[in-house]
């Protein structure tokens, strides 16, 4: 291991550089090297707070399992510049967030805000939506096989299957369903000239911090309307839940609700949907993969999990240490901003076996795209769930399946996955 604690910079740069992700070769050699060679390091850019690059699974691990010590709401929990943190402190009166959701909160709010909804996601409280959702995946399959053939799976199907399931959960109807896609696009792609509100090649230059707060806006705007709409008439959907909701014996105050909102209508379909898609791809780069598939339909739950894996469509979560303290021999200090880098997690060569390669019988397949310790994803099983069905539903039925162009992805370094991946298939 090097002897110095600095990365250097153009690897530093790499990692938290929205196109490195889109290209995927360049970040994942930068992880490669990181993990061979400064598996733990400090990273000094200008015009950024310096951070510690966390790459290794282990250290990952460690780091999520010790919320006391590590915290998500002190600083940034988002990688964002010097200027954008300022920013951001300026709009929100000295809170580095401009949302506060569960990703943003420490104990011991973090806890009490999880509990609200977190029985309802519990696996045997989501099995009463099974039937429903293979609607769902069967009317996304029918509609795929009326395509001639040839589709962009990524905008046809992986977009609108998982924001079906979610926006119906909330109670949202399906009339406003490309409202929030575009919405939760605006979010996620503020780095992407595609996908960012102003469609922008320069988003940080542009005003983009203006723009994700505009974005946010139209969101509380939006889910302002369901909050008194279910204060008033309590249904049994997850949005009733949240308006209803209560902290320590008093009602959620609407900041928080909409916060809430915001958290499950947006990671409730993006992260599924870049899966979903990821799969597709994986089983087109890796044409092994289907063929074991078609072979042996008792693989698909390891579909599920190798796509979430490959793909890892959160990218890192910023984590502050609390006090001095020790990390793979490294002295963190109180105050240290620490970068968790999902990733490389997921490839770390110590854990997984050919780490670049898609294989779904990979077992165990230990993977971390859905967090550890308390900030576990809370939607997790929903999204396995909603996985399988639609490959239970699709697989069976497709005959052939390969690339039809050259697939690309999001220019994203939070939360990103494929963008656009045309195929061409056979479907009974």
């Amino acid at each position: 291991m090097s002897q110095t604690i600095d990365i250097p910079e153009d690897i530093a740069r790499t990692v938290v550089t929205p196109k490195a992700y889109a290209e995927d070769a360049p970040v994942h050699e930068a992880f490669r090297w990181l993990r061979a060679n400064q598996p733990l390091g400090m990273a000094h850019l200008e015009g950024i707070f310096p951070f510690w690059i966390v790459c290794k699974h282990a250290d990952i691990l460690e780091v999520s399992r010790q919320n006391d010590l590590f915290h998500s709401g002190d600083m940034a929990a988002t990688f964002t510049s010097i200027e954008g943190d300022q920013t951001v402190r300026k709009m929100t009166g000295g809170s580095p967030h401009l949302v506060r959701t569960l990703v943003q909160m420490d104990a011991p709010d973090h806890p009490k805000y999880r509990v609200l909804t977190q029985s309802w996601f519990l696996p045997q409280n989501i099995r009463h939506l099974e039937a429903r959702i293979r609607q769902i995946a069967r009317e996304h399959v029918e509609r795929m096989a009326s395509l001639g053939g040839e589709c962009d799976f990524v905008q046809d199907v992986a977009l609108t299957y998982p924001l079906r399931v979610i926006m119906e959960i909330l109670g949202v109807p399906p009339a406003d369903e490309p409202r929030m896609l575009k919405l939760t696009q605006e979010l996620f792609g503020a780095g992407d000239p595609e996908l960012n509100r102003s469609r922008s090649n320069n988003p940080e230059q542009d005003g983009g911090l203006g723009d994700l707060q505009a974005v946010i806006a139209d969101f509380f705007m939006y889910f302002k309307k369901i909050t008194d709409e279910r204060k008033a008439h309590p249904g049994s959907d997850l949005a009733s839940v949240i308006a209803n909701g209560q902290i320590d014996g008093a009602p959620i105050n609407d900041f928080e609700a909409l916060c809430y909102y915001v958290i499950v209508a947006t990671a409730g379909h993006d992260t599924t949907s870049s899966s979903t898609a990821g799969a597709i791809w994986g089983m087109c780069q890796f044409p092994e993969a289907f063929a074991n598939l078609k072979a042996d339909p008792a693989l698909i739950p390891g579909l599920v999990d190798e796509s979430i894996r490959w793909v890892t469509p959160v990218k890192h979560f910023m984590r502050s240490a609390t006090q001095d303290t020790q990390l793979r021999g490294r002295h963190v200090k109180k105050g240290d901003w620490l970068m968790l880098c999902y990733p490389s997690g997921n490839r770390d060569e110590e854990v997984f076996d050919e780490p670049d390669v898609f294989r779904p019988e990979r077992s165990p397949n230990r993977h971390l795209s859905f967090g550890y310790g308390a900030h576990l994803c809370l939607g997790q099983h929903l999204a396995k769930m909603e996985m399988r069905i639609l490959w239970e539903e699709m697989i069976p039925r497709l005959s052939s399946l390969e690339f039809a162009g050259q697939p690309t992805r999001a220019e994203a370094a939070f939360v990103g996955g494929p963008k656009h991946l045309p195929i061409r298939f056979a479907m009974t």
